[in-house]
């Protein structure tokens, strides 16, 4: 017969490798979210270290891929296109910084693992409207929820309860602390 310890060691053992196995993807998609930020702040999107050389979303990329978006051989779907041309575009100057630190406390929040529920849906109010947009622009079918789907797991889940800040604000918050 097994002792009740033995029992909940067992239980808790498989619960903890996969709340760890969250931890290390929240960090990650929070380290991707937070490289494109850093590429945003010093505007350089194009990066050589001698053995690899790879790309970032800098804020010029990012107006770039607006301006494609909702450019005239776009299908993109009116309304948001009108959204994004006159409003988005037309303001650049402080949308390139709103972007910037959004996405900023996007990454901060996921890789430190504080209020790490708010970071992706953050993320989603910034890409969904992007994606309906452009869903008819003949794209690659699963390049959009490469994106998404990660968000959506992770906003769903307490993921910053291990390795994360969210453990700890929850001990002293309990249920009152959402994320």
């Amino acid at each position: 017969m097994t002792d009740f310890a033995d029992t909940r060691r067992a239980a808790t053992l498989p619960t903890m490798r996969i709340a760890k196995g969250l931890a290390a993807f929240r960090i990650f998609v929070g380290l991707v979210w937070l490289g494109n930020a850093l590429a945003k702040v010093v505007n350089q999107g194009s990066y050589d270290l001698g053995v690899v050389s790879f790309s970032l979303i800098s804020r010029d990329t990012a107006r770039g891929l607006l301006e494609t978006y909702t450019g005239p051989e776009s299908n993109a779907i009116a309304p948001l296109k009108s959204l994004y041309t006159d409003l988005v575009l037309a303001n650049w100057g402080f949308f390139q910084w709103f972007l910037t630190a959004a996405e900023l406390a996007i990454g901060i929040t996921l890789v430190l693992g504080i209020a790490s529920r708010l970071g992706p849906l953050l993320a989603l109010a910034l890409i969904l409207p992007l994606w309906v947009m452009v869903i008819d622009n003949n794209r690659y079918l699963f390049e959009w929820p490469l994106d998404i789907v990660p968000l959506a797991i992770l906003a769903a889940m307490p993921a910053g309860r291990v390795w994360g800040q969210d453990g700890r604000l929850a001990a002293r918050f309990g249920d009152r602390w959402p994320f």
